[in-house]
């Protein structure tokens, strides 16, 4: 799970009072019908053979001991013959159209029934497919969120690390996580067996439904051909009885329909992306997918009503005991929501992690700049600008303007400038870099305000953000280009920062050799220092106090890499 998933988008865009007031409208209109959609008592019983024979009357024994020996075969495999045959005549007779025993045939009206059904499954497969198939835990987290809220919003508060630890500033951080642990599985057994049951047979419900809406009809109904006899396409049913009994599976473990509750729960977590659009009415589109759903539910119950699809398969296999078999599905519901819940608690504590390094960061950042508050970056979006452009190391960035508008610029300059004019070096290698160094540092305050530049409304990049914000496309595309927009501008301020950080170790490096280095080694010191330092030496002590800052700077640098990086 990210912090991207689909339930965490939802959760942000509807509130817990509007989820239940918005599902609330729609039971109000809901008018499905909860008539199974599969009867158990519509199964034909299964037939022992052999018992069957020792049963019937002596008669009849007889009668297939006399035509076993004239056939020579046994009696009971003509007795169970003739049974198939009688089976088979009834389907015939029951449900026209649809089998032919004598040529072991799937027929016309069977294709047209499976095509129908085909398309009734498929329905459910988009939003099976973003609710139950990509995301199934962010479902199962929103599902549960309805059906117990009281212990949803239990899961939010007390396994929140920043709130445990406002209640126990005492704790260490890695008790902080234990203690968010332990709350998870607390109120994880405060969920009684009724409410395991009820989000169980949802889970089932969905899980059997996509296991429907997922079947590969496509392979099944390419195998229809014409056959020079059939008025219309027909299948010899040995070619498909595998596909036929995982069907038939599928068919008999969907008894119950989801009820309207799920299904609303379903559309609303598939139409949530679309809630940003404008006029967009989630309370009409989610009615108008209920209906839709009844109908292809009913059409499902029609087929099941109108297919005698296991005494087929009994009569094709030659198996008068043959009965489907429920398919599993369901059973990890808890599970894949406890798991859900320990990714959810690892990236809070990580954020959790990330605050107090930040706290600690602006701390240490006050005093380093002696009171000065960080720059603030215009059209930036963070927790208080949700309308500007996402930057990556965007508080990086703020360090950095801060410096060169602060420290740079007022005190840094006083050091290197006079080294820039009158610096004499022993070799024109250290030269060449620190003026490459001095100089990139200088041009640091404009090539941020460039970039910013670009962001703003009426930059390159801000009227390209605003055009596709604008534009009437779908929520996932939108993402993807403003996710693309988003990562050219933190490329170049990943640029900005990387030349910024080579030219201050390029000054750590060229300064320690002028204060301390040895001649002949790869940095030394001026030959003018002692001029440049005149009678009182203190320009020397000015050049110490520049060596030091831009050293922790270039710490700071890398503390605030690692706070930004989540290490």
């Amino acid at each position: 799970m990210s912090e991207s998933s689909t339930f965490d988008r939802l959760a942000a865009s509807l509130s817990m009072e509007e989820r239940r007031a918005l599902l609330a409208k729609l039971s109000s209109l809901g008018n499905g019908s909860m008539d199974p959609l599969f009867r158990e008592e519509e199964l034909p019983e299964t037939v022992d053979i052999e018992r069957r024979f020792r049963e019937a009357p002596w008669y009849t024994r007889f009668f297939y001991f006399l035509r076993g020996l004239f056939k020579s075969k046994p009696p009971v495999r003509l007795f169970e013959n003739s049974l198939l045959s009688r089976l088979g005549s009834s389907i015939e007779s029951r449900a026209p159209g649809l089998y032919d025993y004598r040529r072991s045939l799937l027929l016309p009206g069977f294709l047209e029934e499976l095509n129908s059904l085909k398309e009734s499954a498929r329905f459910f497969y988009d939003a099976l497919d973003t609710a139950f198939s990509r995301d199934k835990s962010g479902f199962f987290a929103f599902l549960f969120s309805l059906e117990m809220d009281f212990t949803y919003q239990r899961l939010v508060q007390e396994t929140d690390p920043q709130l445990i630890a406002q209640s126990n500033s005492s704790a260490q951080e890695a008790h902080v996580k234990q203690m968010a642990y332990k709350a998870l599985d607390d109120i994880l057994q405060t969920i009684d067996e009724t409410q395991r049951r009820r989000m169980y047979q949802n889970a089932r419900s969905l899980q059997c439904l996509w296991e429907l809406s997922s079947f590969l009809y496509d392979r099944l109904i390419s195998t229809f051909s014409r056959d020079g006899v059939s008025d219309g396409l027909s299948c010899p049913t040995y070619l498909v009885v595998d596909q036929l009994y995982a069907l038939n599976n599928i068919l008999v473990s969907l008894k119950t329909p989801p009820s309207i509750p799920l299904l609303e729960s379903l559309f609303v977590f598939l139409l949530q992306d679309r809630m940003a659009e404008p006029a967009f009415d989630m309370a009409a589109e989610t009615e108008n997918l209920l209906t839709r759903s009844e109908e292809a539910l009913s059409r499902i119950r029609q087929f099941n009503q109108r297919i005698p699809l296991t005494a087929i398969l009994r009569c094709a296999s030659r198996n008068l005991a043959y009965l489907p078999q429920a398919i599993s599905g369901g059973e990890d519901w808890f599970a894949v929501f406890r798991d859900y819940w320990k990714k959810r608690i690892e990236e809070r504590y990580e954020r959790f992690l990330r605050e107090r390094r930040r706290e600690t960061l602006t701390e240490t950042l006050n005093s380093f700049f002696n009171g000065i508050p960080l720059q603030t970056l215009e059209n930036v979006g963070d927790d208080t600008n949700t309308e500007g452009i996402h930057l990556r190391k965007s508080f990086m960035l703020s360090f950095l303007l801060t410096f060169y508008q602060s420290i740079l610029l007022n005190e840094l300059n006083r050091a290197l400038k006079p080294i820039l004019i009158d610096g004499e070096f022993y070799k024109k290698e250290n030269r060449s870099e620190f003026t490459e160094a001095y100089n990139s540092l200088l041009k640091l305050g404009d090539e941020i305000q460039a970039l910013l530049a670009k962001i703003a409304p009426s930059g390159d990049i801000g009227k390209r953000y605003r055009l596709v914000q604008s534009e009437m496309i779908a929520l996932a595309v939108k993402r993807r280009k403003i996710q693309s927009l988003e990562m050219e501008v933190s490329e170049e301020a990943s640029g900005i920062i990387d030349r910024a950080s080579r030219a201050l170790r390029s000054l750590i490096h060229i300064l320690g050799g002028i204060l301390n280095g040895e001649a002949g080694g790869k940095y030394d010191s001026l030959v003018n220092l002692g001029s440049l330092s005149g009678k009182g030496g203190s320009y020397l002590g000015v050049l110490r106090n520049a060596l030091q800052r831009i050293e922790k700077t270039v710490q700071l640098i890398g503390e605030i890499d690692a706070m930004e990086a989540g290490v």
